[in-house]
Formats: structure tokens, C-alpha cells, sequence
């Protein structure tokens, strides 16, 4: 397990550097962050040239990618054009986002699998009907429909949440957001587990516990829960970097001060410290967690060994 565990940090040091450097590429080569600090206002040359200065700007595209993953190393992500270093952006943006996602994935765990769970071992009845039809709507509608929608009644309507997360984003008013966040997720973990489950319940290794006489309840979690569970793993795993990145629509209706509303930010006003910075960021938490979805493998399935 340790031989397996360095030679997968040893693997994602390439992928690291590799889509750091497309992120890189793709804000600084397509686009002139100097002209975007000033916007339509065309900036003195003496001033502009200073300016690229200070920022590096002036040196070779990949001198600068050499200098910036220097200073990530030193864990300094460079200055936001408001003056504000990025690392004290993300020191805000991050707990705010990383607790919005243990929300969604809570939900998405506890709701997706129960909900496969019952349709899977009822595959043509009524509530596996049931349920595939309600799955196959959250899929359907975009985030920011349900969104406004849930915000609408539940929050404006109904009273019962409040409608905008406060300033401090307590978790208790996360619940709301993180259900919106977690919708479609939750749809793709109740189908992805009714189908492992359904395929796993005509397993030889199935046949064999019922006919060992073991207890119903025992066949489903010690043997045929556990099994089918791994491809859900396998993409709740992916989906925790996904969710964190991707929240920006969430963020914005809920007025949530997280990653997702400081990338929308950088993006509109171009900030490109901002922007690369945190994507470096989230590049690491897929990596991160991707290695942990390896490492599970071998606790759900016991047939799996690491060299």
C-alpha cells in the first residue's frame, strides 16, 4: 500500500504542472491582464510598463509560468488587482465553499443511496418507477432553475429558510444551498447505484450467501451493498472537486462569499491572480481526492490489492 501510495504522488506531479500550466496559458497568453486592470480607460505606457513590471508581465510566457509556480512552492499566489493578496481571498472563500460542499455531498450521499438502494432491490415496481421518474426531472431541470425555484418557495414564500446566506454563511443556513448544489449529483448516485445494485444482486457470490442461509439483511449490506457501491464512490469522489468548482451558480443565488463567487469575480473583471490561483487550488483537490477513491477500493472490495 505505501509503494502504491508514493507512486501515485510521484504520477500527479506531471497532471499537477500540466493543467496548471493549460490554466496558466489559457489567462495569460489569450488575454492582456494589464489592459483589463484598466479597462476601457487606455493606461499611460511609462505606467502600464511599470506595471507589467511588478507583475512579471514583461518576461517570456514561460518565464513566467517558471516564476509563478516558484512562488506557489513559497505559497505566495501573487497580488489581486484590488490590491489584496489572493492567499487572504481563498483563506476567506475556502471554509465558506468547503463546508457548502460537505452539505451536498451529505445529502448526496445519504438521499442517492437510500433512494438506489430501495429502487434497486425493487427494480420494476412502483417505487423503482417512481424513483427513476424523479431522477430523470432533477437531471432535467438546470441548477439555476431549482435554484430560484426552491429559493422562491421555501425561503420568500414559505419562510421557512432564509432566502440570502449571511455573511458568515452558518451552517445551518447551508442547508438549503447545499440541497440545490446537490440535486443532480443525487440523481446521478440513486441511478448509478440502482443499476450496480440490480447487476451485483445476480452475482454468483450473492447466490452463494442466500444459499448459505445467511440473513437477508446481511446478504444486502455485508455483500451486495458493499460491492456495488464502488463505481458510487468512485464518482462522489470526482465530484467532490466538481462541486466545489462549479458552485459558482449556487453561490451567486444564495449571495455565498465562496470559491465560486470569487471565480465568477476574477472572471468578470479579469483578475487573473485570482482566477489561476484558485483553479491551482481545485486542480489539487481533484488530485487529492481522486487518491483517496483509489484507497477506498480496497476497504469496500477486499479482492483488491495495491502493490
Amino acid at each position: 500500500m505505501g509503494r502504491y501510495v508514493i507512486r501515485r504522488l510521484l504520477q500527479m506531479i506531471p497532471v499537477f504542472i500540466g493543467s496548471t500550466l493549460l490554466i496558466f496559458l489559457m489567462v495569460y497568453a489569450l488575454g492582456d491582464p494589464v489592459a483589463a486592470l484598466f479597462g476601457d480607460r487606455a493606461p499611460d505606457p511609462a505606467t502600464a510598463a511599470q506595471i507589467r513590471a511588478d507583475l512579471y508581465l514583461d518576461q517570456p510566457l514561460w518565464k513566467q509560468y517558471l516564476h509563478y509556480m516558484t512562488q506557489i512552492f513559497q505559497g505566495n499566489f501573487g497580488i489581486a488587482f484590488n490590491g489584496q493578496p489572493v492567499t487572504e481571498l481563498m483563506a476567506a472563500a475556502f471554509p465558506v465553499t468547503l463546508r457548502l460542499t460537505l452539505v451536498a455531498i451529505v445529502i448526496e450521499m445519504v438521499v442517492g443511496i437510500v433512494l438506489g438502494v430501495f429502487s434497486g432491490l425493487r427494480r420494476g415496481r412502483t417505487v423503482d418507477t417512481t424513483v427513476l421518474i424523479f431522477t430523470l426531472v432533477v437531471v432535467s431541470i438546470p441548477t439555476f432553475v431549482s435554484g430560484y425555484v426552491l429559493q422562491f418557495l421555501l425561503g420568500v414564500k414559505g419562510n421557512w429558510v432564509k432566502p440570502a446566506v449571511s455573511t458568515g454563511a452558518p451552517l445551518g443556513e447551508l442547508l438549503l444551498p447545499g440541497l440545490v448544489l446537490a440535486l443532480v449529483s443525487l440523481a446521478y448516485v440513486t441511478r448509478l447505484t440502482r443499476t450496480s445494485l440490480a447487476e451485483n444482486a445476480r452475482a454468483d457470490y450473492v447466490r452463494t450467501a442466500v444459499a448459505k442461509g445467511l440473513p437477508r439483511h446481511r446478504v444486502i449490506t455485508r455483500h451486495l451493498l458493499r460491492n456495488s457501491l464502488i463505481p458510487v464512490v468512485t464518482f462522489i469522489g470526482t465530484d467532490i472537486g466538481a462541486l466545489m468548482g462549479g458552485a459558482i451558480v449556487t453561490e451567486r443565488i444564495f449571495n455565498i462569499h465562496g470559491v465560486g463567487f470569487q471565480l465568477y469575480q476574477g472572471i468578470l473583471r479579469q483578475n487573473s491572480p485570482t482566477v489561476v490561483g484558485f483553479v491551482t487550488i481545485l486542480v489539487l483537490v481533484f488530485l487529492v481526492a481522486n487518491l483517496l477513491v483509489d484507497l477506498l477500493y480496497a476497504v469496500l472490495d477486499p479482492r483488491i490489492r495495491y502493490a
